[in-house]
């Protein structure tokens, strides 16, 4: 009896032991994975603030990269869409700036040479490129230099999710909410931007509306699309926005079709799906 009574308490003891190992061993990993995670969100936050500072201190483009590695290594960081927003809005300010980047270049002005003739050429709006090199009036000079965007724009809309993508050589660039048409009326398919005018008579059916009636509907921007009445434009109510409510059109909130008319040129892809 003396010797199983011993043999239990060793065996006890081992059990003992072995159980108080792996408690010990338990407590360090978690204190690992805790030191880990620690680095891993003090690095996490380093990055953001980072970014959050050169945007601040102006300098956009390496703001705009900083926040761009952020998502990169942490996509799913409670702060991407947030994120994105701040990508978005530090594309349109690049675009809009006098900063030459890899989408864009220094065009000297030749003699004969008119604001129109170079946007025709380039592809590009008169509106983008007073914008990017802070011109007030079209007279330009011959032997001046201007900046000229040469990404190439188009446009998706999400039917059923209000969403109106601008895409930069097929990569995300901005995205709107916007409204469409009520019972599916918002055409599906391939199209182009056709004309672009400001605040054009609306011909309403068995009726002709002024942009200073206050049943005019169009905004302050129209974009026509190749199928005919059907285009992109503004809105006199953007209560409305983010609903499906149009007659067919896609409708923007105005300070947004006016950033988007400033961009695309016509002949700018636009596809419409469900």
């Amino acid at each position: 009896m003396n010797k199983r009574f011993v043999l239990a308490i060793a065996l006890a003891a081992v059990a003992f032991l072995i159980a108080v190992s792996f408690l010990y061993k338990n407590i360090a990993v978690q204190k690992a994975r805790k030191k880990l995670n620690s680095v891993h969100n003090d690095t996490k936050n380093s990055l953001y603030k980072k970014a959050v500072s050169l945007e601040a201190a102006g300098e956009s483009e390496k703001a705009k990269r900083a926040f761009e590695h952020f998502l990169e290594t942490h996509p799913n960081d409670k702060k991407k869409e947030a994120t994105r927003k701040k990508i978005e809005k530090l594309n349109v300010k690049i675009l809009f700036s006098d900063s030459v980047t890899k989408d864009s270049f220094l065009y000297e002005i030749k003699p004969g040479d008119t604001l129109i003739k170079i946007a025709t050429k380039f592809h590009t709006t008169v509106e983008l490129i007073k914008k990017s090199n802070g011109l007030i009036s079209d007279m330009i000079f011959p032997g001046k230099f201007l900046k000229v965007p040469q990404a190439k724009f188009s446009i998706h809309v999400d039917r059923s999710g209000n969403r109106l993508l601008l895409l930069s050589n097929g990569k995300l660039f901005k995205s709107y909410t916007v409204s469409t048409g009520e019972n599916l009326s918002t055409p599906v398919g391939e199209f182009y931007i056709e004309e672009k005018m400001i605040k054009p008579v609306w011909y309403k059916i068995g009726a002709t509306v002024s942009p200073d009636s206050p049943e005019y509907e169009l905004g302050s921007r129209w974009m026509g699309i190749s199928k005919e009445n059907y285009g992109i434009h503004g809105t006199n109510d953007e209560s409305t926005i983010g609903k499906h409510i149009t007659k067919g059109c896609v409708r923007m909130k105005n300070s947004d079709v006016e950033e988007l008319y400033a961009i695309v040129p016509s002949g700018t892809e636009v596809v419409i799906v469900e």
